[in-house]
């Protein structure tokens, strides 16, 4: 294992609300960015504080199934633009070369590729492109069930910066067989799509630590397969508990894993990282406490 990797960010979400920012669903971390943006600051400090090297824009929120529709296509781009503008000018201020990820969300609800419009997807995707684009170094089009979606947001960005795509995977208590995206697509399979549309990494996130380790073996194998070279390769879990799908996904806040704090995640991580994964950080409950203890490892590694 090398200690020559990039380290992420962890989730905005509960970082807010620990913070004391206005915070409630179906907004989520987007009420901090509408209401209160120096909250949204603050969060980005900790993790540059923690030792991340990209900070990723607080746009996870800024979609119509979480602000409301009227307000999406009001304030849509010029929300996302804050959020750029925010997380660039916490990166700029470390003067530690801090890159920004764009990031790019589900647009129809986290965990439900059914529900993905192919229509009306496209105009959604171009207003937050529109707004962060002036800000960010990469994009990070994260937390996708399907190749559907994630290749179409793919598209949508072009070439002109690297693109990171990220994947959620089926995660259910008791499942068993080879890895697979929430849409039932093999790893294998979604990978080497992802790659053949011009990725530049792929990742998996917003899953339990216990569902990465077969993932990223798939994606290394993928990759290899490929031939394509600097190909990254990564992982950012959660520190939910097992969720069964809803139709209410956002009727509360979900309850967090008591057996995830910075040590044991720690571990995780240096597993995905046994594994081949070059990409780590921390989604949805994961925090700068967490992200600051792979810093230390990292920091100690010979």
């Amino acid at each position: 294992m090398s200690a020559a990797f990039t380290l992420l960010d962890g989730g905005m979400g509960r970082l807010l609300q620990q913070l004391g920012a206005p915070f409630r669903l179906p907004e989520w971390s987007a009420l901090s960015l509408i209401e209160a943006p120096d909250y949204v600051r603050a969060a980005h400090r900790s993790y540059a504080d923690a030792g991340a090297d990209i900070l990723t824009t607080n746009s996870y929120g800024l979609v119509p199934h979480m602000i409301g529709e009227a307000r999406f296509w009001r304030e849509g781009r010029a929300l996302a633009d804050r959020a750029g503008a925010i997380a660039r000018e916490v990166a700029d201020e470390t003067g530690r070369g801090l890159r920004v990820a764009g990031s790019l969300p589900p647009l129809f609800e986290s965990y439900r590729p059914e529900l993905y419009d192919a229509v009306a997807a496209g105009p959604r995707v171009r207003e937050l492109i529109a707004g962060l684009s002036p800000h960010v170094d990469l994009w990070l089009i994260e937390t996708q069930s399907s190749t559907r979606e994630a290749l179409a947001a793919l598209a949508a960005v072009g070439r002109g910066k690297p693109v990171f795509v990220s994947y959620t995977l089926r995660d259910e208590d008791g499942r068993r067989g080879p890895p697979e995206l929430r849409s039932g697509e093999p790893v294998g399979e979604a990978v080497a799509a992802t790659l053949t549309a011009g990725a530049d990494g792929v990742l998996f996130n917003c899953s339990q630590p216990e569902a990465m380790d077969e993932a990223v073996a798939a994606a290394r194998a993928a990759i290899d397969r490929s031939g394509r070279q600097g190909v990254r390769l990564g992982v950012y879990a959660n520190a939910f508990l097992p969720e069964p799908p809803s139709d209410e996904p956002y009727a509360g806040i979900s309850t967090l894993r008591e057996d995830l704090g910075p040590e044991p995640y720690l571990r995780w991580v240096r597993r995905w990282m046994d594994a081949g994964a070059d990409v780590v950080g921390g989604c949805c409950g994961i925090g700068p406490e967490h992200i600051a203890a792979i810093a230390r490892f990292r920091n100690e590694a010979p």
